[in-house]
């Protein structure tokens, strides 16, 4: 007699067992922890590059304005004119408030761009961007705080005639050269202005 009872207390304990889990699991009225997160991107930093007439440009000089900040080179076939296009079209979508945001082109081709290059380059693309370039060790310093990778491939060890692989992204900074959010290459122009004016 006692085994039947044993096993009829376990039944019902088990029983017991499941039916809480299930109440748990299904019952939505119980509040449930909230999930937080702090800290801040660590992207972005000082630099110091080389820009228009061979004058020194730091971050500080941007101090009070948002950055638009895109990495690439100048001999790029399709990713940086394309993108550097989308970018200008953002900012006339964004009317008087584009005064508020600076677009930075920084080369990642010390070698090939110079600063006078760099300058001539996008002035393509309006009037208002800044193009910046400087040593190799200032250009890796740059890439490096903004986590950009970027690799020279070339198929023949002679000669100028390489192409930078790179990421492709364009970092928003805030008015004080702290991060934002950034925009991923091939964001339309209207998003890419939508984002923009979110944060100005």
């Amino acid at each position: 007699m006692r085994r039947p009872l044993l096993l009829v207390i376990f039944a019902g304990f088990l029983l017991g067992a499941v039916g809480g889990a299930a109440f748990l699991i299904f019952n939505t009225d119980m509040p449930r922890p909230r999930v937080t997160t702090t800290g801040t991107a660590l992207i972005g930093g000082p630099f110091s590059l080389v820009g228009k007439d061979g004058k020194t440009v730091t971050d500080q000089d941007f101090r009070g304005r948002h950055m638009l900040v895109f990495f690439g080179f100048t001999h790029c076939p399709d990713i940086c004119p394309a993108e550097l296009q989308v970018m200008a079209s953002a900012l006339d979508g964004l009317g008087p408030d584009a005064e508020k945001v600076v677009p930075i082109f920084i080369t990642l081709d010390p070698e090939r761009d110079t600063p006078e290059a760099v300058t001539a380059y996008v002035e393509n693309f309006g009037h208002n961007f800044v193009g910046l370039s400087g040593s190799p060790e200032s250009i890796a310093s740059a890439a490096k705080a903004y986590r950009v990778s970027y690799q020279k491939f070339q198929e023949e060890n002679v000669g100028d005639n390489y192409t930078i692989d790179h990421s492709a992204l364009a970092y928003l900074m805030g008015p004080d050269g702290e991060y934002i959010t950034h925009i991923p290459y091939g964001t339309p122009a209207s998003k890419m202005t939508e984002t923009l004016g979110r944060y100005l």
